[in-house]
């Protein structure tokens, strides 16, 4: 343990790196920011690096690759991902420049929160840090000077997998190429252009092993998969597993929670936690238009908004009303665990 601090960590980073698309970041930054010369190949350099946090070289003024050692609960970890320091400094004596990166950042997390979310994001005002929480927009009350705003992951500093840690680093670079190219870069998560193709099956993800009934209640992650299950079971039963699947592509860079194969046909299922039918459709109906009409999209003749509770009057009103004048084929669908 005594030989491990920051210093080694960004080492080894910066060593691993290498064979990773995050190791060509500082070439990205030299095309993007249409830099004369490369600074360094390395992510982390000395003069970006302290004995308890370090950032990318050169992103002071962007969203910034950062890792740092923390201890939320009383024990050494590793915190890694990206985070606005709104934090006055002689190199950004005014907070102002950050204000369209992080516009972008909202953007881009209002199309694609859900692919980070295993990871939690949380902030600092001064010194006092806030609760973990789920990937989202940053609220403009945050947006002061003096906040620091993660998102990522965190580890025990005892037990550091380097591979996890580039890994989710990669997955962090399209967030990253949207957000300091003014949005020119299109927020497409997957690196190959994978076009829309029906599997059929259920898709188990990763959960956590042992929680209790009340996490369970309130952990938007936990509660999505455990909807995702139920819906695929009760499809499967009505319309055969062979023409159910789950997190298919959709064609656009982003997966579909629930497909049903009908012949030539395919029906869209987006599952919501909200409490209230409303702001599931709120929450989905934008997902699913671009799942079906967005060129490259598969068209799906029946695009089913999946939530808790009951739909209520107003809620079908508002979705007939969508397909009278509008003629949008959405619906929702109750599925109760």
């Amino acid at each position: 343990m005594e030989n491990i601090n920051l210093h080694s960590i960004v080492s080894e980073i910066n060593l691993r790196a290498k064979t990773h698309a995050i190791g060509n970041l500082q070439e990205l930054r030299k095309e993007l920011k249409r830099l004369k010369r490369l600074p360094t190949r390395d992510i982390f350099a000395p003069i970006t690096t302290t004995d308890k946090w370090a950032f990318h070289n050169g992103g002071r003024k962007e969203l910034q690759f950062n890792i740092g050692i923390e201890h939320p609960n009383d024990v050494d970890e590793l915190r890694y991902g990206v985070a606005f320091s709104l934090e006055t400094s002689q190199s950004l004596p005014k907070i102002d420049i950050l204000f369209s990166r992080i516009k972008l950042f909202n953007d881009f997390m209002q199309l694609y929160s859900e692919e980070y979310s295993d990871m939690r994001m949380w902030h600092y005002r001064g010194e006092k840090r806030s609760l973990d929480y789920m990937p989202a927009s940053i609220p403009h009350e945050l947006v002061t000077t003096g906040t620091f705003i993660f998102l990522g992951k965190r580890q025990p500093l005892v037990h550091l997998d380097y591979e996890a840690i580039i890994d989710d680093l990669d997955r962090l670079l399209p967030l990253y190429k949207y957000t300091e190219s003014g949005g020119n870069l299109q927020p497409i998560l997957t690196i190959a252009d994978i076009s829309f193709k029906f599997h059929p099956g259920c898709t188990i993800k990763a959960s956590k092993a042992v929680v209790s009934q009340a996490q369970r209640e309130i952990d938007i992650n936990l509660r999505h998969h455990d909807l995702q299950e139920a819906l695929y079971y009760k499809l499967s039963e009505k319309y055969g597993s062979e023409n159910v699947g789950t997190e298919n592509p959709s064609g656009v860079g982003t997966s579909v929670d629930v497909i049903v194969r009908q012949g030539s046909e395919y029906w869209f299922y987006e599952i919501k936690t909200a409490d209230s039918p409303r702001a599931c459709i709120r929450q989905a109906i934008g997902q699913l238009l671009e799942y079906s009409f967005w060129p490259g999209g598969q068209i799906a003749s029946r695009l089913i908004i999946v939530g808790e509770r009951v739909l209520d009057k107003e809620g079908e009103t508002y979705l007939r009303t969508l397909g009278e004048k509008f003629s949008l084929p959405v619906e929702y669908e109750q599925v109760a665990i």
